[in-house]
This record gives C-alpha cells, structure tokens and sequence, in this order.
C-alpha cells in the first residue's frame, strides 16, 4: 500500500502544479481564519464565564463571623478553718483590652485564674497580681491561626517565667520563702478554651446533654498529685520519693509554683495544657480549689449549682439582673456549704457564666 498516494505525481505539469499550490493556500488560509475564530470563541467565553462567577458570588449571602459567646465570671473564696486565706485568682473577662496588638482576627480574650496557696500567701498572690502580664509579653504574634498554633508554647513559657521570678524573689529573703501555689488558668480566645493546670485544683464545664436530658460536667483538668504513677516516677528519678502520697512525705502536690526546696526532687512547673471548644449547650465553667473538691464530688457540685439556678430570686435583688444574682447566690452557698461540711480548707468558687451573646436569657434548663 502506498503510504503516500494522496500527493501529487511528479510527471505532472507545471500547470498542474501551480493549481495544486493554489488550492493548497486556499486551504492554508481557511484553516487560519477557523483558528481565529476558535481563539475568538474561547475568549468570548472566558469572560461570559468570568461575568457569570463574579455575578454568583455577589448574589451569594453574605457570611457573618461566628458569635462570640457571651462570658462573665463570679467569684466567692471563704477562708474557713485555716489562719489566713492563701488563695488567690483572676478574673478578666475582657482581657483583650490589655493585649492591644492583638490581630482583628482575635474577637475576645478572656482569662479566668484560681491560684490554691500552701505555706503561705506569697506564691499565690505573686501567680495573681503576674500571671496576666507574662501572658500578655508571651502572646502570640499573627492572626488567630497563628496564635492557636502557638499559644500552648505561649502559657508554657508564661508559667516558666512566673515561676522563675517568684523563686528568685523567695531566695532573696531571708529566711527563704518556702510557699508554693497551685494553678489552674482558663484563657478563652474567641470560643476556644485552653486550660493549663498545675496541681490539684479542677475545672469543669457544665454542658446540657439533650439525650440525657439534664447537664453534666466534662473535666477540663486532671489533678497532678504524688499518687499518680507517672508524677511518682519523675520524682523517684529526681532523687525525691514518696511518702503517704506526699513529696519527701510532705507536698502534696507533684506540680506547682514555688515551693523552691521540692524543685530538685521532681517538683516541675509544667502545666498540663488541654483545649476545648465553646457549644450552645454549655451553661458555664467551675473552678475551685481542692477545698471545695474535699466536700463536694464534681456530680453534686453540679447538682447543687443548678438547683439554685432554677430557683426564682428574691425581691431583696430586683435592681439587679436574674442571672448575675443566680451566679452569685450559686457561689457563695456553694463555697459557704463546704466549709460547713468541714472541709477544713480555704475554699474558693469561680463560675464563669456562658451565655448566647445575642440573647440574655438564662439557658440552664
């Protein structure tokens, strides 16, 4: 078969030739004119495309930033049977005023704070009247992506440096300070929460769950105490020990700030650091010392704050609002009721209150 039987044969005449080059232009010339007309098309119809996109998206709604829910923090602390009171606590609910350089990407920043002193008042108030100023100098730089990556590197350092001064502090004294504090820091940007903890105080977050019908609470902390296996084998390795759950018989918690003389024995300033995120479920966040916890369990601190929410308030408080004399009320019973059950300790209430920012009703059902 001849491959090539479709070209001209070369004992044609040159006539023949030029009629065959002439049909061959014409040939040329139309396939040109299609191609142009080809790149006309597909012009004409990237921008009927690009007309049609761009009308579609402004026709789409509008989306609005997620709501902010609303937050605010009631706190009672009762000294009970001890000398003096040793704890101390924090309550900003709009700390963002304070972090000014903050990104527009970051809508709130709000800082709950229980420090459970021991040995003393110092290492308390020193976590109370510092921690918020570490924090600030420690924050993250950038837009919220940005600082949710790094704000766990953020409270580390923040506790690192509250402990550091403080010690330097007690080692300038003489005699050397000796106190030490718990810590349990609840740090809310925009309806994210991070928690870090130090000790053996807890929080706990109240969340309505539909299927049971009633609300439960969700740790948001673990305790960090001698007792526990791998704060017991740090110790050891440290060269400390043990005894009847204390450190050296005597701590009895395995983190914290201070306590200058257990840090070469296993005593650390490490926060365990958890996340959680805000629902439209959760009525509110309690932190309190392990005074409270030596009365209550978490179930009936839970029972007890929501039978007082459910209650009417007396006219003795019209001037005030429903639900911020509810949450007072519901601190200072319960903070009154585990001293009265001899828990033998200061004891120190925080509630933070979780609200829809665009209603002010009460959602504790």
């Amino acid at each position: 078969m001849d491959l090539f039987g479709d070209l001209p044969d070369p004992s044609q005449n040159k006539g023949s030739t030029d009629e065959i080059r002439s049909s061959r232009h014409e040939q040329s010339q139309s396939d040109t004119d299609h191609v142009k007309a080809e790149k006309r098309k597909l012009v004409e119809d990237k921008s009927r495309v690009s007309k049609d996109y761009k009308k579609m998206k402004d026709d789409l709604p509008k989306c609005s930033p997620p709501t902010m829910f609303g937050l605010k923090g009631y706190i009672a602390d009762r000294q009970g049977e001890r000398e003096e009171m040793e704890d101390a606590y924090i309550i900003k609910d709009d700390f963002l005023r304070e972090v000014t350089d903050a990104h527009s990407s970051i809508r709130r920043i709000s800082l709950y704070c229980v420090f459970d002193g021991h040995g003393g008042t110092r290492a308390s108030r020193f976590a109370s009247e510092h921690l918020h100023t570490y924090l600030h100098q420690k924050f993250p730089k950038g837009d919220i992506t940005q600082v949710e990556r790094e704000i766990k590197k953020s409270l580390i350092e923040t506790f690192k440096k509250m402990d550091e001064e403080f010690l330097k502090e007690a080692r300038s004294k003489k005699p050397i300070w000796r106190d030490g504090s718990t810590a349990v820091v609840v740090l809310v940007i925009n309806n994210t929460l991070y928690i870090a903890n130090l000790g053996d105080s807890k929080a706990i977050l109240c969340r309505y769950k539909e299927s049971e019908g009633k609300c439960i609470g969700i740790p948001l902390t673990v305790d960090q105490t001698p007792s526990v296996y791998e704060e017991r084998m740090r110790i050891q390795k440290c060269g400390g020990f043990v005894k009847e759950g204390r450190v050296l018989g005597q701590l009895e918690v395995s983190r914290s700030i201070g306590d200058g003389p257990y840090k070469n024995h296993g005593v650390i300033c490490l926060p365990d650091i958890k996340r959680c995120q805000l629902t439209a479920n959760d009525q509110y966040i309690l932190i309190a010392c392990d005074g409270l916890w030596k009365s209550y369990s978490v179930d009936e601190s839970i029972a007890f704050i929501d039978k007082i929410m459910k209650n009417d308030c007396n006219d003795s408080s019209i001037n005030k609002k429903s639900k911020d004399v509810k949450y007072e009320t519901a601190c200072g019973k319960l903070a009154n009721s585990a001293v009265c059950k001899l828990s033998g300790d200061n004891v120190t209430v925080l509630l933070i209150a979780i609200s829809n920012s665009d209603s002010d009703s009460d959602r504790i059902s």
